[in-house]
């Protein structure tokens, strides 16, 4: 089926949610001018600890309306580190909230965005693409739970690839199968359309070409431009479109376990693709394309065991046991998915993951 008779029998609704975006090398520099655009005079750094001196000259180039960072964010997004937060904010009298680094950072501001709709600014530093969602996650008691409002969505992102090419291969790899795995899921979510498929074929493509180039370790700029904008795309079209069971496992296994974020996204979604392979034939058939690869799960296994730090559940130290938690929960509250969420088939998803077979 063509295109143009896909359209003729579909309908879809495309929400498109107000955000401004500014990509090149050296635009930090416009920092200073889109607090003041914001109309903020007290505009607060938030980082997590090992890039508090990056963010001191982050808020350098703020200059007097910067009231300083705060470098306390935390993986998951925890409720207490929130509540901290919020301390420190109402004493300083912030009016503005300037995220830089990667999830962590920006999972923070979203936090406190959510509970005082102050504006925020991002600049990302790696390729996790919270920075385009309007979705935040947040751990309490061991469970990370997600909510979706527009208040958390960044006014304005500032993507400066000089940030993202200082980070390790093992960071960068993981983080930029974090963003792919924004893209796959989109293309089957529950939300998605023609425009968001597009955007997350485009997405996985840039990313598929630019991070086996960065994994060898000579990676030219323009390979970190690449990778940086397949994830703007990739986290775009989550935001758009939402997420499935994969995305479902990696907050089980964040919140419960406290697995690293990334690395767990860039294991997991070729298993992940893998279990919506005959539910999803179209999506299938874009993220093959994209990555010039025979079948899509493989493609995706393939890549992760190029670029990716940790490649089985095995060796994160889960056990079996484990698997059964994780697939239970996953059963008992699922989020969309197009092939049907059941504990006999997401159990056989983790197996495969916990021994890192080919996906089949």
């Amino acid at each position: 089926m063509n295109a143009v008779s896909r359209l003729a029998t579909s309908s879809f609704t495309h929400d498109v949610s107000a955000q401004r975006v500014i990509f090149g090398f050296g635009k930090r520099s416009q920092l200073a001018e889109e607090v003041e655009r914001l109309g903020c005079q007290r505009a607060l750094v938030i980082s997590s600890a090992p890039q508090k001196d990056q963010a001191l000259e982050i808020a350098g180039l703020i200059g007097t309306r910067s009231v300083g960072v705060y470098p306390y964010a935390e993986m998951h997004t925890p409720v207490d580190v929130t509540e901290r937060a919020m301390s420190f904010l109402v004493e300083s009298r912030v009016d503005c909230l300037v995220a830089f680094g990667g999830g962590s950072a920006i999972g923070l501001t979203k936090a406190l965005a959510l509970r005082t709709r102050l504006p925020q600014i991002a600049l990302p530093t790696t390729f996790a693409g919270s920075e385009m969602t309007p979705i935040l996650g947040q751990t309490e008691h061991g469970v990370k739970t997600t909510l979706r409002e527009n208040i958390v969505l960044p006014r304005t992102v500032i993507y400066d690839p000089k940030f993202v090419e200082t980070l390790p291969v093992a960071v960068a790899g993981p983080s930029g199968m974090n963003s792919i795995a924004h893209a796959v899921e989109a293309l089957y979510a529950e939300n998605h359309d023609p425009i968001v498929d597009m955007w997350a074929e485009e997405s996985i493509g840039a990313l598929g070409r630019a991070l086996p180039v960065i994994a060898t370790g000579y990676a030219p700029a323009d390979a970190w431009a690449e990778a940086l904008y397949g994830a703007w795309l990739g986290g775009a079209c989550l935001g758009m479109a939402g997420m499935a069971i994969h995305h479902k496992l990696c907050h089980i296994l964040g919140g419960s376990y406290n697995l690293p974020h990334a690395d767990i996204h860039c294991l997991l979604i070729c298993y992940a693709a893998a279990y919506n392979r005959r539910a999803a034939p179209e999506a299938m058939g874009r993220i093959a394309r994209a990555l010039n690869a025979q079948d899509a799960p493989q493609g995706l296994y393939y890549l992760m065991l190029t670029v990716g730090s940790v490649k089985s559940l095995q060796a994160f130290g889960l056990t079996p046991a484990d698997l059964d938690h994780v697939a239970e929960m996953a059963v008992a509250n699922p989020y969309y998915n197009p092939a049907p969420v059941t504990k006999d088939g997401v159990r056989a998803l983790l197996e495969a993951a916990y021994f890192g077979s080919v996906p089949y």
